[in-house]
């Protein structure tokens, strides 16, 4: 259920209604708008008596929301969410395209410090890097662990983007939510139901990517899951798809960024790097990405991709990369976009601040 708060009313109305769904046994989403407050109603199975909530002081009227999935709804929330990083321009969601880059695994400071250099450069707010790798082979590199995370640390303090990186389980999600600015949950853990939870339970934006053959009823439940343990910081990601195509890794779904955005209020960005695995084919995807109306792209950039310990052959020389900025600032404001100047960034504090919006808990 939803209930939808007067334009004017007052926080403490806001905050009586809380208490109010509170003490009958259900959790309250409070989620402000541009115009009003909306208030979201989980751990209900039936309706709640008529009467119940909208005689209350500030309510304007209270809606049976019959999707599955409610707080990740637009009839929640109207307005996109948007995700700002106090001290910092990078922004997910908004006019602004958000661009993450970096190598798939940070195998050495020398490497991370490299491509960091070239993708800031060229105009990414942040960078992305595994320090925990869950690879099909147990034989293949498992990344640094702790190790990486300090070495990604030491880049956003150097070079001022913000830090994306995957967490595997819950005991990784307890570094990772240390050290870094975005917590991914990767596609093979979509559907890892407590470690959607956990990540609920941080202060952490989440970037969560589409499962191998998730639909996208169920790329917006896990949405949920996160969202329904008080972490409103949600930002979705395609990366492709499995089908029976052979010509290219999986089969990247940009359909799906149309359909996301008229069924939900969150950020939806695009990875062309897992979404084809084909170096030749991530510019092009790219564009066509930001072209149907995606909120950032996620790329895979390695200064020596032939030595690379994880995939290496769909990770972008740095000079492709800016080649690929260089398009994608002639595609973007066509769809009404900006991307970040080359060579502007803010510098990070040592510590990594708490994602902010207009509420401390519900994005802007």
């Amino acid at each position: 259920m939803l209930v939808v708060m007067q334009a004017h009313a007052a926080p403490d109305q806001v905050r009586a209604v809380c208490q109010k769904i509170e003490s009958l046994g259900y959790r309250a989403h409070p989620m402000p708008g541009a115009e009003r407050t909306a208030i979201g109603i989980t751990g209900n199975k039936d309706a709640l008596e008529p009467g119940t909530l909208d005689e209350m002081p500030g309510v304007q009227e209270v809606i049976q929301v019959t999707k599955p999935y409610k707080l990740v709804s637009r009839d929640i929330k109207q307005e996109n969410t948007v995700i700002r990083f106090p001290g910092t321009d990078a922004v997910i969601g908004g006019p602004g395209l958000a661009i993450m880059a970096g190598p798939c695994a940070i195998e050495s400071r020398e490497q991370a410090f490299a491509v960091a250099e070239r993708v800031q450069r060229a105009g990414a707010q942040f960078f992305r890097g595994g320090a925990y790798k869950p690879r099909t082979s147990p034989y293949s590199f498992q990344g640094l662990g702790e190790e990486g995370l300090r070495i990604m640390a030491e880049v956003r303090d150097r070079f001022g983007m913000r830090i994306v990186t995957e967490a595997i389980d819950n005991e990784s999600l307890e570094l990772v939510e240390e050290y870094a600015d975005v917590i991914q949950i990767g596609a093979r853990n979509m559907q890892n139901f407590s470690l959607l939870k956990r990540a609920g339970r941080s202060q952490r934006p989440v970037l969560l990517k589409r499962g191998m053959s998730a639909t996208l009823e169920e790329f917006l439940m896990a949405a949920e899951y996160v969202m329904s343990e008080g972490n409103y910081n949600v930002i979705l990601c395609e990366r492709g798809v499995r089908t029976f195509a052979d010509h290219t890794r999986n089969t990247l779904d940009l359909s799906i960024i149309p359909a996301v955005q008229r069924l939900s209020h969150l950020p939806i960005l695009v990875d062309p790097s897992h979404g084809t695995g084909k170096r030749n084919k991530v510019t092009p995807l790219s564009r066509a990405a930001v072209a149907v109306g995606a909120d950032g792209l996620i790329i895979e950039v390695h200064h020596q991709p032939d030595q690379a310990l994880s995939d290496g052959v769909q990770s972008l020389y740095p000079e492709q990369f800016d080649e690929l900025m260089a398009q994608v600032r002639q595609i973007a404001p066509v769809v009404g976009r900006t991307v970040s100047p080359i060579g502007i960034h803010t510098p990070a504090a040592a510590i990594p601040a708490l994602p902010s919006g207009t509420h401390p808990v519900a994005p802007g």
